[in-house]
C-alpha cells in the first residue's frame, strides 16, 4: 500500500540499454527473524548488526517485543532505520500478535507463545487466514500447548512451559513448519523429537539447514537422524553476537536483470559460503548463458563453475561477515531454456520463471506444488500474468512449462506477493507497457525497491 493507503500502481522501467550497476542488497530476512526468534529466547542479551527492516522483520520485533523481549537500537530506543539491534530477553506474557503476511511470524511465534504466561491471539492480512498453518499448530498441541483454531486467527493459552518431546508432522506444504518448532525446541521440557511423516520431502530444505546452523551457533544440542527427522535437546540458547548475510533471494532480480538485458551487475558482500538457498541462482544463471563470478575481498575472481542448484554449506556464515566477496552476472546475448526440479529452491521460482519467459526455448520448472500456499497461489499466479503478457505458459500439478513467445505490455498483478512483484518488474525491463499494480507490496522484504531498480537502471550503486 502507498503512503494514502491506495494499491500502488507502477510502470516497469524499460532498459534502454545493457545495464551495468553494483547493487547493495540489505541483510537476509530469513537469517533476521530466526536471529530474532533465538535472541527473545537466548539466556542473555544479543547483538545483531546488518538486520533486514522490512515489514516481515518488524512485525517479529513487534511481536517479541510485545511477548516480554526488549529490542533496542545502538543508543537506545528502536527507530525505523536501526539495522543494529540489541535484544533482552525478557519474561514471556500472552499478548496479540499481527502476523500480517509474514510465514515467519505466523509459525515461528506460536511455540515462543506457548511458553508465556498468558493467552495470545494471533491474526494477520486476510490472505494469511488461508495459508496452511494447521500443521504446526496440531504438532505444538501434541507436545502439550493448549491453542484454539487451526488457521489464523487462532489463540494460545500459555501456561509458562512446554511439555515437549516426540510428534509427527506433515511438512510437505512448508519447511518453516519444521523451523518453527525446531528454534523454541530447547526450551521445551524434554525438547523434541520431530519426525516428517508426508511421502514427499520437506521443501526447502536449506531453509531447514539454515535453522539448526543458527541453533548449533547458539550451543543447541541438535541432530539429524534421517532425512526426515530432528532432534533437540532440552537446556539453555546461547546469546549470540551475529552479523546478517545480504538477501540472496532479494539479489536476484537485480541479477536476472543483467541476465535479460546483456549487462552487468555486481552485488558486493555475497558469501562464499551460505545456507541461504538464493545462492542457487549462481548456477541458475550460469546454466542459462549468463557469465558468474565471485571476486574474493581482495582477491582474484572466480568462475562458478558447479551450477549447484542448492545452498552451499556454510561454516558460521551466519555468524560473521568473513568469506564473502563481490558477485558479478554478466548477461549472453541469448538466455539458453533450462528444465529445473526447484523444490528445494521454490522462493527463487517468480525470478527463474521470469527468466523463462524471456530464453530462447521452452522451460520446465517443476517440484514446486507447495508454492501453491505462498503469499499467494503462486504457480497460478505467474501462469496468469506471464499469459497476460503474452508468454505460452502451461499450469503443471508441480509446476509451470513456459514457451516464450513476442511479449506485450499489460497490467501485471502482484497479488500482494513481493515476488511476483518483482517478476513483474523483471519483464518491465524488456516489454513496454507492464504496470504493476501493488508494487509497494515489496516492502514486505525490500522497502525502497523501486528507488534501488531505478539507481540500478542509472548506473548508480
Amino acid at each position: 500500500m502507498g503512503d494514502n493507503g491506495q494499491v500502488s500502481h507502477w510502470n516497469a522501467p524499460v532498459a534502454a540499454a545493457p545495464i551495468d550497476a553494483e547493487v547493495t542488497v540489505p541483510g537476509s530476512k530469513s537469517l533476521t527473524n530466526r536471529a530474532l526468534v533465538l535472541a527473545a529466547l537466548a539466556d542473555g542479551p544479543s547483538r545483531l548488526t546488518g538486520t533486514l527492516r522490512s515489514r516481515d522483520t518488524d512485525l517479529m520485533i513487534a511481536a517479541l517485543q510485545a511477548l516480554g523481549a526488549q529490542v533496542e537500537g545502538p543508543d537506545g530506543p528502536l527507530t525505523a532505520d536501526d539495522t543494529e539491534l540489541v535484544i533482552t530477553p525478557g519474561t514471556l506474557q500472552g499478548t496479540h500478535v499481527d502476523c500480517g503476511l509474514a510465514g515467519t511470524v505466523m509459525r515461528f511465534v506460536p511455540p515462543v507463545a506457548a511458553l508465556a504466561t498468558g493467552t495470545s491471539t494471533f491474526d494477520g492480512d486476510p490472505a494469511a487466514r488461508v495459508r496452511p498453518q494447521a500443521t504446526v499448530l496440531d504438532a505444538l498441541r501434541a507436545l502439550g500447548a493448549q491453542i484454539e483454531g487451526g488457521s489464523l486467527p487462532f489463540t494460545v493459552d500459555g501456561t509458562g512451559s512446554l511439555r515437549g518431546g516426540r510428534v509427527e508432522m506433515d511438512a510437505s506444504a512448508s519447511s518453516q513448519f519444521v523451523s518453527g518448532v525446531l528454534l523454541s525446541a530447547a526450551r521445551f521440557d524434554e525438547g523434541v523429537e520431530l519426525v516428517h511423516t508426508g511421502s514427499a520431502p520437506v521443501p526447502s530444505g536449506p531453509h531447514i539447514e539454515m535453522t539448526l546452523e543458527m541453533l548449533r551457533e547458539s550451543s543447541v544440542a541438535v541432530e539429524q537422524p534421517t532425512p526426515s527427522s530432528w532432534r533437540v535437546a532440552p537446556g539453555p540458547i546461547a546469546a549470540v553476537d551475529r552479523v546478517v548475510e545480504p538477501d540472496l533471494s532479494n539479489a536476484t532480480p537485480f541479477l536476472a536483470a543483467a541476465a535479460v538485458t546483456g549487462g552487468t551487475v555486481r552485488i558486493p558482500h555475497w558469501p562464499a559460503s551460505t545456507t541461504q538457498p538464493g545462492d542457487a541462482i549462481r548456477g541458475i544463471l550460469q546454466a542459462m548463458g549468463a557469465s558468474v563470478t565471485l571476486e574474493p575481498a581482495g582477491g582474484t575472481a572466480g568462475t562458478i563453475a558447479d551450477g549447484s542448484e542448492s545452498a552451499r554449506d556454510g561454516d558460521g556464515a551466519t555468524a560473521g561477515a568473513a568469506g564473502h566477496g563481490t558477485l558479478v552476472v554478466v548477461g549472453p546475448e541469448r538466455l539458453s531454456p533450462v528444465e529445473k526440479d526447484l523444490s528445494a529452491i521454490g522462493e527463487l521460482t517468480p525470478t527463474v520463471a521470469a527468466l523463462c519467459a524471456l530464453a530462447d526455448g521452452p522451460s520446465r520448472l517443476t517440484g514446486i506444488a507447495h508454492l501453491r500456499g505462498h503469499e499467494t497461489d503462486r504457480l497460478a499466479a505467474l501462469a496468469a500474468e506471464l499469459g497476460a503478457v503474452g508468454c505460452g505458459v502451461t499450469e503443471l500439478p508441480d509446476g509451470l512449462e513456459i514457451t516464450p513467445a513476442p511479449l506485450r505490455g499489460a497490467p501485471w498483478r502482484a497479488y500482494a506477493d513481493h515476488r511476483m512483484a518483482t517478476a513483474g518488474a523483471i519483464i518491465g525491463l524488456v516489454t513496454a507497457g507492464v504496470e504493476v499494480d501493488d508494487v509497494d507490496s515489496t516492502s514486505k522484504t525490500m522497502p525502497g525497491f523501486t528507488r534501488m531498480w531505478s539507481d540500478m537502471l542509472a548506473g548508480r550503486g
